[in-house]
């Protein structure tokens, strides 16, 4: 154990320690009479003085002190009371700490390193006791520190603290790590010198393990354009999960709110816990390597031993049990895979032998034995309650049969008599046949050498079924996937497509539910339909079953229903390509699941409108081909090229680059491999044309070769008739190149790069998701700062930090806030100005930092009615555009233009918000169900030239109270300003003549009318009551009396009036053609907590 460091004097000790092994800043030793034969009488007095004492006082017999060469003073800070023991934390110093303790120039700065460091490391495992032993005190005075140090508010959610160091140059500072929801935060304290830190986890772009010479391990955080390291961890690996996770979870959140509102676990982010993040982990992990439904998550984890009847021995491997499923998988590697699902237990007992195995049966008559599992007996209980089992076989034989003789006749028993007819109507709609059995059928006495083989593969699968079992509780072995290599035959493919997929779990706990799909969404209108429609011919052309209304019936059902299942995937090009290949070898109702499949689990995030999840996976296949394929990575100039040539690659499986015949065993190894069957195959393929790649000098010469070589790939075993087979493209002979057997490319593949690990491509996954989202967030920040530079006149940099103010405010109401409606409003499918919007609440905060106007006494009221001005279309959210354009002319605008905004501010505004407290967000066209608003498009353009074409002689007559509300603001505005009085004086000045002219006016237009009073002075009068709620459109209330009304009409003035008063008075032209800096307020809002920007 770590020991806080103690000095202790060598002299007198060397008489009872032994040093074992040293170097220049560490010593162990062992204490004399341990771990020696003979030892001499030193020995044996140490020994049985050590014996003697009671437990309170004995010496672990091992000790690790910390020395300097220019000092005789050494330090204790670890003890053992086993060689292994100390010998661990000998290794950790080792290979953590020596190389470090170099760069620092004294020794006292190395031993008060090493002080911090153990220090740091004794608080670790306080820590981890800590949660053990549910010390509330102890973590609240952490939480203290937390919220003190960092000014968050008091919302923000601690998840868990670390010890580590921080590299600041060239000299680490030893400190704590805290990962809270929202952000990653580090503090440091050492010999008077603070490090303090907070880097929210949405602006994160790189998080990986590292190694250098210094550091042999170390985290490694990039944001913002700064690098971040951290080491020294006493448990680097866990830490490293935490975070990636959290920054996995931040980014879900707030820019992929598709996927994350399928995480109800998360939702809240106040309940984010460090247990609550490992347990969704670990389900993710369960439901992708077994291929289970998202509604699964994993309950109980046993080590136990299965029984393998077809080689008749025993494996060792982990027992996992959800609410549905128990799964098995073999530690070594993919040896043996099992799925069990409980709807087909139909027994669960436990033998009477010495051990007690838990035997399983299932519906196939198979008995499935599991040894050494942990509390058999609780688990028996619990899988027959789940599964509804009996205890003996023979009892789940004849409920096996019952069941299988009802199956049929009750397939419809839960249904009413209407629905009854309704689906017996629509099954009949709905083709039951693979299109590959109608439009190809086999024939069984074809004896072609092709046909031949094609029979010997159902027959080496035929023996693998015998042997392994067939169906959902097949064992995987192997052998399996070797067969898979070699290609599925034709007759098998949708059945085993479905296995090893998972759809067919799904499609056995849904049953009906495709019928009624397509019931409901037949007939259906909208922008998924559209493009559904005009892609049906486009899929598979050459195909005889897409030249008939029977094919592409068939693949518009499974799209369209697709879409109405998933409107927020809806429809994506390639979908109706991948679908096509799924229907010539799946039933409709099976190729429908097999997509549910594809898009939902095994290719996530890939079909939706900014394909995150493809371009992850090119990013993944990247770094891939620079590991593997170093030469071709030096000889490309730009990475980007692999990118552009590979996406269709990712997004049909290849489909749409191979002749059909190639494809489909792509495709067969995709089903049961996953996405690295893809990632092997691409490698595969540039390795194999390496060298005609790296001759090429462009990027079009390079396309071309790949091109080539997809047209000469052939299936020399396919059974297909050459009306089907896709024959390959002729080319010249100088240039051609060799035709290259689909099995051969996949065999290859395999044996290359076969030891790329899932578990590997999911690290990578996670790691490149997030510099592809920055890189996309990246992307939307350059286009809003082009169109909205154009509008107005700040500069570059002025520009990006309003923008990341702007972002930030947007998403502080996310951090904290459970069902945000800031989170509900970012839409990344949205055009680039309308990703990110405001409300009125945040915009107010944003006004009182940066608003020159913030000062003034009704600074809410201002921020109010700027917000209800720039909100045009009345949904309660302003863009960064109208943002910019509204504080432009706060700022850099001319008088007029001043002027023209605060008369503006001061009369109805020319889209007025109608009164009402519904704050909903009005959707946008593409949301809808029907067809696409293009006539709203074209008003808001229309609109949107009117308003550049605006004039001051459009504008609307200022009321006697609005006038009386404007002068008021206008003396507010100039409270603190070095001319005040003139300022005052001036205004007062205007108010008067802008009255006599009135009074004039009239005159002339109603000579007999008597002479009005004049009001008082609006100097004098109250100051604004306050802001009304921004969800009201309410007019705002005043203590300013109006002036007594009788039944003349009130005074009104038009703004050319009030434009012509003002310039009169040079004062005011001088106040507000005054140059403002806005760089001092952003500044200002940088460096303000964010504990103090909530409560604002």
């Amino acid at each position: 154990m770590w020991l806080k460091p103690e000095e202790v004097m060598l002299k007198n000790a060397l008489k009872l320690w032994v040093t074992e092994k040293s170097n220049t800043y560490f010593v162990l030793q062992r204490r004399r009479g341990y771990g020696e034969e003979g030892g001499g009488l030193t020995g044996l007095l140490v020994g049985t003085l050590d014996a003697v004492l009671d437990s309170t006082s004995k010496v672990a017999p091992f000790r690790i002190l910390h020395q300097t060469p220019e000092s005789q003073m050494y330090w204790s800070i670890a003890c053992g009371a086993s060689r292994e023991e100390i010998t661990k934390h000998w290794d950790w110093l080792l290979n953590n700490v020596m190389k470090t303790l170099s760069v620092f120039d004294s020794s006292e700065d190395i031993t008060s390193f090493v002080q911090g460091k153990i220090r740091g490391l004794i608080a670790e495992e306080a820590k981890d006791s800590l949660f053990h032993e549910e010390d509330p005190d102890k973590f609240r005075e952490t939480l203290m520190k937390f919220e003190t140090w960092f000014g968050l508010p008091e919302e923000e959610k601690l998840v868990t603290y670390y010890s580590c160091s921080y590299w600041s140059g060239r000299v680490p500072c030893q400190g704590w790590l805290y990962l809270s929801t929202n952000f990653l935060s580090f503090y440091s304290f050492l010999l008077g010198s603070e490090v303090k830190f907070v880097i929210p986890w949405d602006e994160i772009s790189k998080l990986e393990k590292t190694s250098t010479v210094l550091l042999t391990e170390s985290i490694h955080v990039s944001a913002r354009g700064e690098d971040h390291y951290f080491s020294m961890f006493l448990h680097i690996t866990e830490t490293f999960l935490l975070m990636e996770q959290l920054a996995d979870y931040a980014m879900r959140r707030l820019f992929d709110k598709e996927t994350f509102e399928n995480e109800p676990c998360l939702a809240d982010p106040l309940q984010i816990t460090k247990r609550v993040l490992e347990t969704r982990a670990h389900s993710e992990q369960f439901r992708a390597y077994f291929r289970l439904p998202r509604s699964e998550s994993l309950q109980e984890v046993h080590e136990c031993v299965l029984w393998l009847p077809f080689s008749h021995f025993n494996i060792l491997g982990k027992m996992c049990i959800s609410e549905n499923y128990v799964c098995f998988a073999s530690l070594e590697g993919a040896q043996c895979k099992l799925i069990i699902p409980l709807r087909e237990v139909v027994g669960v007992d436990t033998s009477g032998s010495g051990n007690k195995p838990l035997i399983i049966f299932t519906k196939g008559k198979r008995a499935l034995r599991f040894s050494d599992v942990r509390d058999n007996d609780r688990l028996m209980a619990k899988l027959r309650l789940a599964s509804g089992a009996v205890v003996s076989p023979q009892h789940s034989a004849s409920r096996e049969i019952s069941e299988v003789s009802l199956s049929k006749s009750d397939s419809l028993e839960d249904y009413s008599e209407d629905q009854q007819i309704s689906l017996k109507d629509s099954i009949r709609t709905v083709s039951t046949e693979a299109l590959m059995t109608v439009f190809h059928p086999q024939d069984a006495e074809n004896l072609e050498p092709k046909m031949l083989k094609e029979k010997m593969k159902e027959q080496s699968w035929n023996i693998h079924f015998e042997e392994y079992g067939r169906g959902v509780c097949m064992f995987r072995t192997k052998k399996t996937r070797d067969l898979v290599i070699r290609g599925i035959p034709e007759n098998l493919r949708g059945e085993l497509w479905l296995l090893f997929s998972g759809a067919v779990n799904d499609m056995a706990t849904h049953p009906g539910y495709y019928n009624e799909l397509v019931e409901e969404s037949m007939g259906t209108c909208s922008l998924a339909t559209d493009e559904i429609e005009r892609d049906l011919r486009r899929s598979l052309p050459e195909h005889p079953a897409f030249q008939s209304d029977t094919g592409i019936s068939a693949l518009r059902r499974v799209l369209t229903a697709y879409a109405y299942r998933n409107p927020k995937i809806g429809y994506c090009q390639a979908m109706n390509i991948l679908t096509s290949v799924l229907l010539l070898y799946a039933k409709e109702e099976e190729a429908f699941w097999l997509l549910v499949a594809v898009c939902e689990r095994m290719l996530p995030d890939y079909f939706n409108r900014r394909i995150i999840g493809a371009l992850v996976d090119q990013a993944v296949f990247e770094e891939l081909i620079g590991c593997h394929l170093p030469q071709l990575t030096a000889h490309m100039a730009d990475m980007t090229f692999f990118s552009s040539v590979s996406l269709s690659w990712f997004l049909t499986l290849f489909i749409s680059v191979l002749p059909i015949e190639s494809a489909v065993t792509v495709v067969d190894c995709f089903f049961y491999e996953g996405i690295k069957a893809i990632l092997q195959l691409g490698l595969a393929t540039l390795d194999y044309n390496m060298e005609r790649l790296l001759n090429c000098k462009d990027d079009a010469e390079a396309v071309t070769v790949l091109n080539r070589f997809f047209d000469n790939v052939t299936n020399k075993d396919s059974p297909l008739p050459p009306s089907v087979q896709q024959a390959p493209v002729l080319n010249d002979g100088k240039n051609s190149h060799p035709k290259v057997d689909i099995s051969d490319l996949i065999r290859e593949s395999y044996e290359k790069y076969g030891d790329i690990r899932s578990e590997e491509v999911e690290s990578m996954r996670c790691r490149n998701r997030l510099y592809v989202i920055q890189t996309l967030e990246g992307t939307t920040k350059q286009n809003v700062l082009r169109v909205v530079s154009q509008e107005v006149k700040f500069s570059a940099a002025e520009l990006e930090d309003l923008y990341d103010l702007f972002k930030m405010e947007h998403f502080l109401s996310c951090y904290w806030t459970l069902n945000s409606p800031s989170l509900k409003h970012h839409d990344p499918s949205q055009p680039y100005l309308d990703q990110y919007q405001i409300d009125c609440q945040q915009f107010r905060v944003l006004y009182n930092f940066l608003s020159p106007w913030s000062h003034c006494a009704n600074k809410d009221a201002l921020a109010l009615w700027t917000f209800r001005l720039l909100d045009e279309n009345s949904d309660y959210l302003i863009n960064f555009k109208e943002f910019c354009c509204a504080l432009d002319v706060m700022y850099n605008g001319s008088f007029t233009d001043i002027l023209k905004l605060l008369f503006k501010m001061h009369i109805p505004p020319v889209s007025t918000v109608s009164d009402q407290n519904d704050c909903s967000v009005k959707k946008s066209p593409e949301r809808a169900k029907g067809k696409l608003d293009i006539q709203m498009y074209l008003k808001q353009w229309q609109d949107e030239l009117l308003k550049k074409e605006e004039s001051i002689k459009n504008f609307p007559r200022m009321s006697q109270s609005q006038f009386i509300q404007f002068s008021k603001t206008m003396f507010n505005l100039f409270h603190g300003d070095p001319e005040e009085e003139l300022l005052y004086r001036a205004i007062a000045n205007v108010t008067r003549l802008l009255l006599k002219m009135e009074e004039v006016g009239r005159k002339l237009t109603s000579p007999t009318s008597p002479a009005r009073s004049m009001p008082a002075s609006p100097a004098s009068q109250g100051s604004e009551s306050g802001i009304q709620d921004c969800s009201e459109d309410k007019a705002e209330s005043t203590s300013i009396p109006s002036p007594q009304k009788d039944d003349e009409m009130e005074w009104s003035f038009a703004f050319e009036q009030i434009l012509a008063s003002l310039l009169n008075e040079p004062a005011l032209v001088r106040f507000f053609e005054k140059h403002a800096d806005i760089k001092t307020r952003l500044e200002k809002v940088k460096q303000t907590p964010l504990k103090c920007r909530v409560k604002l």
